[in-house]
């Protein structure tokens, strides 16, 4: 992407620019199917892809030859399906709500059973369609979140009537660490990973997170599944984040001053100037996806130069110091970075204190979104 602020002129008036590089995310896929070869990559476009629209991103993927598809709910299966061939699979985590298994089977997409009553409904629906349905297994390996626990598992095991006319395509579960290397609690899901599969000898396993891939193939199973690598974030603390970026956000000055010192910035005047300083506010806020946890943390860049948050972030705007810069640079529609070549995803999360997906997640519909 370019380096340097775009300074537009746009008649709709947008307070910022999200730029999505859909050939970086093609990238992206391509290097995750390299490095988990032979095994096949899935691509995780739940939170309509991370918030960077299912809808564009699903059939961009697809295009560069990603099969299988996951999304959390129902409705976001239903949603991104029209934009995907028939020969494309749609998987949802959370597996059915009661009642949303009809449309499930009638669609075509694949559910994620996560407990016995989602084994027990998937397989009335199937038997009373007279037909084998598909669906995915999922344990859940030590992260208590989704999954069947070690009891449940050995109840299935020992009941495989349970199953019905279920056609298992895979068994499941999700790391909780995956992204840290070295974190004992990958050997421990591995692990018990194994124990429930030994249940199930003939199905594949489906495993690996974005971080999995990155820990070697006996994370890998038969697929792995990849969102927030595929949106250019860091998957592994183990080496420099490989991934292309895929995410610019640049936003709109709306006002520049100059202050005196002991002039109070900001709701509850929580910053105060110690020397005359330059002022900027620029046109996005907490709305925008850009965290109040940022207040007096964290910063825009102006072709490379860092230019502080100052005071409380606002719901529409925050106030930045832009006294490194000479008074003449930025103007009323001036653009300054906040994601870009100077400050990456993890960098602003990590000022804001979260993690990149949240900040990917929350970024809202008020940026002029272009597509590349």
């Amino acid at each position: 992407m370019n380096t340097q602020p775009r300074e537009i002129i746009s008649r709709d008036g947008a307070s910022g620019y999200l730029a999505i590089d859909l050939k970086a995310l093609q990238q992206n896929y391509r290097q995750l199917v390299e490095r988990a070869a032979p095994v096949p990559v899935a691509a995780v476009v739940k939170a309509n892809a991370y918030g960077l629209d299912a809808n564009r991103v699903a059939p961009a993927l697809r295009e560069a030859g990603c099969r299988d598809f996951f999304v959390a709910h129902i409705g976001e299966a239903l949603r991104v399906k029209p934009f995907l061939d028939g020969n494309a699979r749609i998987f949802v985590l959370n597996g059915l709500q009661p009642g949303a298994e009809g449309t499930c089977a009638d669609e075509g997409i694949i559910p994620v059973l996560n407990s016995l009553e989602q084994v027990e409904n998937w397989s009335q629906t199937a038997s009373g369609r007279r037909a084998r349905l598909p669906a995915v297994l999922q344990i859940d390996s030590g992260m208590s979140r989704l999954g069947l626990p070690p009891e449940e598992v050995e109840t299935l095991a020992n009941n495989p009537g349970l199953l019905g006319s279920i056609d298992l395509l895979y068994i499941m579960s999700h790391l909780a660490s995956g992204d840290e290397s070295d974190c004992i609690q990958n050997a421990d899901q591995l692990a018990a990973m194994r124990a429930a599969s030994a249940h199930f000898p003939s199905l594949p396993l489906c495993f690996a997170n974005s971080g999995g891939i990155f820990l070697g193939e006996n994370f890998h199973g038969a697929m792995v599944r990849s969102g927030i690598a595929l949106c250019g974030g860091a998957p592994t603390d183990a080496i420099a984040n490989p991934m292309r970026p895929v995410v610019r956000l640049d936003v709109r000055v709306i006002q520049t001053r100059t202050v005196p010192a002991g002039t109070r910035v900001g709701y509850g005047g929580a910053h105060v100037t110690t020397t005359e300083t330059r002022l900027a506010t620029i046109a996005a806020g907490y709305a925008d996806g850009l965290p109040r946890s940022l207040s007096h943390k964290g910063a825009a860049y102006y072709n490379g130069t860092r230019l502080p948050i100052v005071g409380r972030v606002s719901m529409d705007s925050i106030t930045i110091d832009v006294s490194a810069l000479s008074p003449s640079t930025l103007k009323l529609g001036s653009l300054v970075e906040l994601i870009g070549p100077h400050q990456t995803l993890e960098a602003i999360a990590a000022d804001a204190g979260t993690i990149s997906y949240e900040i990917l997640t929350g970024l809202g519909d008020r940026y002029h979104r272009e597509y590349r």
